[in-house]
């Protein structure tokens, strides 16, 4: 099998598949129909990603493995052709899910005390019915309160490889920071 066989056929795979597909998988996949290595289909893989480098749709690497996607700059224009409209999720929601992303594994307990007030049943819920959050273990202290960790899923959703590519939670937008040094500086000079 020649190279561009090889990336037609790791395309088509992509394309056909509903879920992300790593390497490895792509390389099984291939085994039965040639030798192809796995550092031919990453190779293969890498040239498919600068093929679509220029075009409305990218392929991409997630938690999972690699997935075509429209491009996000796109979305905003695209968002009229789905009948139904995203999910809106609340404050409390995204609160929840920050603490979980950023303290895993973390309890209920440990999540109701950062936040002040208790945690809504149906918060978790819609976060397991997501896929975003799973019950990993209990810890071992009384009551054995259950342990809340993210997903791969979770990864593949939000674009991201590895929680590592998640931004610095102390990090400011820099608008924010320029604003908050002319406000310190305006501060200053009325002193």
């Amino acid at each position: 099998m020649n190279s561009t066989q090889l990336k037609q056929l790791l395309e088509a795979a992509l394309f056909a598949h509903p879920q992300p597909l790593s390497a490895e998988q792509l390389q099984q996949l291939l085994l039965t129909e040639s030798d192809a290595s796995l550092a031919a289909v990453k190779a293969a893989l890498t040239n498919l990603q600068q093929d679509y480098s220029e075009r409305g749709v990218e392929l991409v690497k997630v938690a999972s493995g690699y997935r075509f996607q429209t491009r996000a700059e796109l979305g905003q224009r695209l968002a009229g052709l789905w009948q139904e409209k995203p999910p809106r999720y609340s404050q409390a929601l995204l609160e929840t899910l920050a603490l979980i992303v950023y303290r895993q594994p973390i309890t209920r307990g440990e999540i109701e005390q950062v936040r002040g007030v208790s945690v809504s049943s149906n918060i978790i819920k819609t976060l397991q019915e997501r896929n975003w959050i799973k019950v990993i273990g209990v810890k071992e202290v009384p009551g054995r309160p259950q342990l809340y960790a993210t997903t791969a899923e979770f990864l593949d959703d939000f674009n991201l490889n590895n929680l590592e590519q998640l931004p610095d939670i102390d990090s400011q937008p820099a608008a924010d920071r320029t604003a908050e040094t002319a406000t310190n500086e305006r501060d200053t000079l009325n002193d």
